[in-house]
């Protein structure tokens, strides 16, 4: 479990790399929507990752215990996903909808980029 904690931290820090340059683009830019969606997005997408991450963590020990293991929960990322979408839907003045979906799905990019990357230089 050690090596997929490794990797847990590796995409929370380039996460937060993003995150971090997203809310510079917001204080720079006159683009106040997008990266106000960019950032809302990115933020409820950490929380799925940390919810993936504890969901696999308790999928390991159960594996270990050789008991059965519930589902990695698809449903409740659904929902996170299904609220950022409602709260930029709520207040379009403040949040650009095409940010907010950017936004959740960049844990997803950021974890195939580095598996390809991990695959390629191995």
């Amino acid at each position: 479990m050690t090596e997929y904690k490794q990797h847990f931290r590796r995409y929370l820090q380039y996460t937060l790399y993003l995150l971090a340059i997203f809310v510079m683009g917001w204080g720079v830019t006159s683009s106040k929507a997008l990266f106000l969606g960019l950032i809302l997005g990115t933020i409820f997408s950490i929380y799925n990752l940390f919810n993936m991450f504890r969901k696999i963590n308790r999928l390991g020990q159960a594996a270990e215990e050789g008991k059965k293991a519930k589902s990695l929960g698809f449903l409740t990322r659904l929902a996170v996903a299904g609220l950022a979408v409602a709260i930029a839907t709520r207040y379009p003045e403040l949040f650009n909808l095409l940010g907010v979906v950017i936004g959740l799905m960049v844990t997803y990019i950021i974890i195939l980029i580095d598996s390809i990357l991990q695959i390629r230089f191995k």
